[in-house]
């Protein structure tokens, strides 16, 4: 049986502008730095992806664009259900995801990121969720389509705060 590995990330620190559209919310300074952090922490880990998901909005792709420095490149698909769907919705996008791929990187938003993690691992989730930067990871034994509710135990976490990060 193939271990498999779900690596969860909320997008890092977003800007709040008067009068933008919510999905081309960029970064703030602090977000890039957590992000580049996040990155050096996944590849110290040795939890670097081979697939990545990610939203398209634009807080997320900067995030994977920081992270993704610390790394070898992946494929990346770009999903809009990340920004709009539900903990169910991203089940059944992993379910669906290629047997060949052992670990694969969703970076998301909240609260659907943390919703997810909850319905992966009840009794391992945070009551209060992933925090901006936030990674959860879970693992698990067989193929994607036999991932589900209470099937993906939470094996690490880590939120990423740039220079200040312990």
């Amino acid at each position: 049986m193939t271990r498999r590995g779900i690596v969860l990330l909320r997008h890092a620190k977003a800007e709040q502008p008067d009068q933008m559209a919510d999905t081309e919310r960029g970064l703030t300074p602090r977000g890039h730095s957590d992000a580049a952090h996040a990155g050096r922490w996944l590849a110290s880990q040795e939890l670097w992806p081979e697939l990545v998901v990610c939203s398209p909005a634009r807080r997320t792709r900067q995030t994977w664009h920081e992270v993704s420095a610390a790394g070898p490149q992946v494929p990346t698909r770009f999903e809009p259900l990340l920004y709009g769907g539900t903990a169910r919705d991203l089940m059944t996008l992993v379910r669906s995801l290629d047997a060949d791929v052992s670990r694969v990187l969703v970076v998301g938003h909240n609260p659907t990121i943390s919703y997810f993690s909850a319905l992966l691992d009840p009794a391992g989730a945070s009551d209060s969720g992933l925090r901006t930067c936030g990674i959860a990871v879970h693992e698990f034994t067989g193929d994607w389509s036999g991932c589900g509710p209470e099937a993906a135990p939470s094996t690490n976490a880590y939120t990423a705060r740039g220079a200040n990060a312990g």
